[in-house]
């Protein structure tokens, strides 16, 4: 006896006839198409084995009936876009919804590389540098008077020169004598240390800090040999070429204090007119 081959779902033979195999199982072509084929998005028959099923997110076409939701060209094998689920030609796509290049004004094309900022778009090769043109791509870039440059263009035309290390100033900086200064740069003449957000002092267009100007070129106080910086209201008493502090103005003898107080004077020592009443 000869095997049977019948359609696995009818059980009807198929000798002599068309089938298709799904999971290595035999199909009529009436039943196959009943059970397994997908229903066109666009005409709403079903997509018969003799059609070629064009699909897209689990959505099904007739290969004449996958066109452009607008100007009714085929999409076959040509790029489309899907919008509120219409599907669109690149062309009508770019039309009705892409946003414009804010250097070139053409539409930007879908799958196409656009660079966006502040709600403004540009194709990749559009977004240049104002000064050197060359596409500015993902690197960092600075605004100025609605144009685009890259860093380096926009500090050797726009930032100001450090005068010590005759660098730009890119962030930050400080003014010392109407000129600019890089933070790093602003540093005491003597120790070097940073002076931004310091008090410091200047002698002959220097800049010092406190400490360093008072070793260098403040007055010793007679009384305890420490700088009088005479800086920030530091009061002091000065007589015959010698300072002192006014907490050091003392009596050599008893300790009074005589600031707003006659005094004598013995040698190098100073005197309350108590104390000096045996000289």
């Amino acid at each position: 006896m000869t095997e049977r081959f019948d359609c696995h779902h009818c059980e009807d033979s198929l000798f002599g006839r068309k089938y298709v195999l799904r999971e290595e199982q035999p199909y009529c072509v009436a039943c196959f198409e009943a059970l397994f084929a997908s229903t066109c998005e666009e005409c709403g028959k079903l997509i018969g084995c003799d059609c070629k099923d064009l699909s897209y997110k689990d959505r099904h076409w007739h290969e004449a009936c996958f066109h452009c939701s607008r100007c009714r060209g085929s999409l076959v094998d040509k790029p489309f876009a899907a919008k509120e689920d219409q599907l669109l030609c690149a062309e009508c796509y770019s039309q009705e919804y892409s946003s414009r290049c804010q250097e070139c004004k053409k539409s930007i094309m879908p799958g196409t590389r656009k660079m966006e900022y502040k709600g403004s778009s540009w194709h990749e090769t559009c977004f240049i540098c104002h000064r050197c043109q060359q596409p500015i791509g993902t690197k960092s870039f600075i605004p100025k008077d609605s144009e685009n440059f890259c860093v380096p263009c926009y500090e050797r035309q726009y930032a100001l020169q450090c005068v010590q290390c005759k660098k730009p100033i890119t962030t930050g900086g400080v003014t010392y004598r109407e000129q600019p200064w890089h933070r790093e740069c602003f540093v005491c003449t003597a120790c070097k240390k940073p002076l931004s957000g310091q008090r410091f002092t200047s002698r002959d267009e220097f800049a010092y800090c406190l400490g360093c100007f008072c070793d260098l070129y403040a007055k010793k106080c007679a009384g305890c040999a420490n700088p009088i910086s005479g800086l920030g209201g530091t009061k002091y008493i000065s007589f015959e070429e010698r300072q002192w502090h006014n907490d050091c103005f003392n009596c050599k003898k008893c300790s009074l204090s005589l600031v707003g107080r006659g005094f004598l004077t013995e040698r190098d020592d100073i005197l309350c007119p108590d104390c000096g009443k045996d000289i």
